[in-house]
């Protein structure tokens, strides 16, 4: 049971407590904020200051050793403090310095990174990939490609010196803030340039622009202390290999300003547009069909460009080299400073392309055959496929096909053998067509088929043949007493009987009755058959002999008994 006494005490703890609360709260102090404090006394390793929270607060002297404040304070001095937390009567109050000037840096730095505003910063060592720099008592990280427009080797000249900085990256929760000086030096460049780029004006000629720089795609000039691209297609009407062919660096040279980027400060400069576009009159100078002389300038996969004046190409498809390869590599034909001689195609004055011609000064093999296609040629075989013979024309170089069946009127696959490579063969040509030539060797001979206009063989008429070959479909036949004209008859052409329709019966050199059933001369169609010959002599005995012979009951072989056996008397 308490006392009176601890009674009276415990209540008197208590109104203090709730005195203190309250006077904190009239106060308006709070945790994680920045209050002005009032240095009391000064210690070898504190500073103790009065935050007017009926408390004293102590700072260790190492938040202040760094500072130039320190030998400026005196008891009495105000100063900020971050106030991390408020004890209560029996603890203490926990302030910092450094977190006070952290916070205040960091509220500075925010708003500096929203206006892009420049600020003075200390680069205090190097680390991987920049350096770091003490910016309003914050470490921030600068890049390497940050300090500077341009790489440098060295920068000890800019350690623990003043330099301008512009925040460029803020991250407060990770505490990282991004630095860089090269942005205030472009922008100040950036408004050198602007002031210098009014002196600049489109359409004005400059005398005096420094070559700076060249690459294969252009010239950086030196206009008045601006920055001037000369591309490679404004420093000539004609085609430009390298830009370093036509200037060298520090050269001065005349240009005309043609584009002025107030934007982006770019000056687009040409040399070109101070002379006359050649182009303009071209075709009061050069005309399509006739011939002119230029010089190779360049060799591609796909023709040759030639130069026809200064300022003007012209460019030889490589279908337009050579009359015998319409695919010819155009190295093999041309090379680069050959002076030559062309026939212009095609002029394109909107685009700017000259279409010319090489092949069409040279003599055209082709018009040539054209008057040779009834002439006797000769060939010399390059190459022998399953079907064909590659010929090339002697004294031509251009190259045909002789198709097996253009070999002999028999047309037999097997007269490809009776040849090899380098013979000599001597042919007609039977189509010239699109670059594409066809030979005959039976064009040379004559026909035979002309057996049956000669002999006035038609359709229906019964022709005596010999047989030539047998095979096991039917068998050949010679119609003609030299054995040219050779007929196929069909093993169910061979007799009237089924029987009889056995190819391995005949025998060769036999004499053989067909008759004509079809005969096309100018598809080169001839159908033979004794089937057909059988029967018509069939008919015509009956014709003769079945009247009487029908009447005294004499049989079908009887009337070709006495058919036959008149046949022997009249030929005795």
């Amino acid at each position: 049971m308490a006392t009176e006494q601890e009674l009276k005490n415990n209540n008197s703890q208590k109104e203090f407590q709730n005195l203190l609360d309250q006077d904190f709260k009239n106060r308006k102090l709070k945790e994680n904020e920045i209050i002005k404090a009032t240095v009391t006394e000064i210690t070898k390793n504190f500073i103790v200051v009065d935050c007017k929270a009926k408390m004293e607060g102590m700072i260790p002297i190492e938040e202040f050793k760094n500072d130039d404040e320190l030998s400026k304070l005196k008891v009495g001095s105000s100063i900020d403090v971050y106030l991390e937390r408020i004890e209560s009567f029996k603890g203490e109050i926990v302030i910092s310095r450094d977190k006070a000037r952290k916070m205040k840096a960091w509220k500075k730095m925010e708003k500096v990174f929203e206006t892009q505003e420049e600020m003075t910063g200390y680069i205090t060592g190097k680390v991987k990939g920049g350096f770091i720099a003490t910016v309003e008592g914050l470490p921030c990280f600068m890049p390497s490609s940050q300090i500077d427009v341009r790489p440098l080797k060295k920068i000890d000249h800019l350690m623990n010196t003043p330099v301008k900085v512009i925040a460029t990256r803020l991250d407060k929760n990770r505490g990282n803030v991004c630095v860089s000086r090269r942005a205030v030096l472009e922008k100040s460049k950036n408004a050198e340039i602007t002031e210098a780029l009014k002196n600049i004006k489109e359409g004005e000629i400059v005398d005096n622009a420094i070559v700076k720089a060249t690459t294969d795609w252009g010239i950086f000039l030196d206009i008045n202390g601006v920055d001037a691209l000369l591309h490679v297609s404004d420093l000539s009407h004609g085609r430009v290999k390298k830009p370093s062919d036509l200037v060298t660096i520090g050269q001065k040279i005349k240009v005309k300003i043609t584009k002025v980027d107030n934007k982006t400060n770019r000056v687009s400069a040409s040399v070109k547009a101070l002379t006359e576009d050649p182009y303009d009159n071209i075709e009061a100078k050069y005309k399509v069909g006739e011939i002119y002389e230029g010089v190779v300038t360049k060799i591609m996969d796909y023709g040759c460009f030639v130069k026809i004046e200064d300022g003007i190409e012209g460019l030889i498809h490589s279908s337009e080299l050579d009359w015998k390869n319409r695919n010819i590599k155009p190295n093999k034909v041309l090379s680069v400073s050959e002076k030559i001689k062309f026939k212009i195609v095609n002029i394109d004055k909107e685009t700017k392309r000259i279409s010319l011609s090489y092949k069409a000064i040279l003599e055209n093999p082709w018009s040539k055959l054209e008057k040779m296609r009834d002439q006797e040629i000769s060939i010399i075989v390059k190459n022998i496929t399953d079907k064909a013979i590659f010929g090339e024309i002697k004294d031509y170089g251009l190259t045909g096909m002789l198709h097996y069946k253009e070999i002999s009127y028999q047309e037999n696959i097997e007269d490809l053998k009776k040849f090899k490579n380098g013979d000599q063969i001597k042919v007609k040509i039977i189509e010239l067509k699109d670059d594409k030539i066809k030979f005959s060797v039976r064009a040379l001979e004559k026909d035979p088929l002309e057996w049956f206009k000669e002999n006035k063989k038609k359709v229906g008429d019964i022709i005596t043949t010999r047989i030539y070959d047998v095979l096991k479909t039917g068998v050949k036949v010679a119609v003609d007493k030299d054995k040219k004209l050779i007929v196929n008859i069909r093993k169910s052409d061979l007799a009237k009987d089924s029987a009889d329709q056995r190819p391995e019966v005949f025998s060769k050199d036999n004499a053989l009755d067909a008759k004509i059933i079809e005969l096309d001369l100018a598809a080169r169609k001839v159908k033979l058959s004794v089937k057909a010959a059988q029967i018509d002599e069939e008919k015509s005995l009956i014709a003769k002999f079945g009247e009487g012979a029908t009447k005294s009951g004499a049989t079908l072989k009887g009337i070709f008994e006495k058919a036959i056996g008149k046949k022997d008397k009249k030929e005795k």
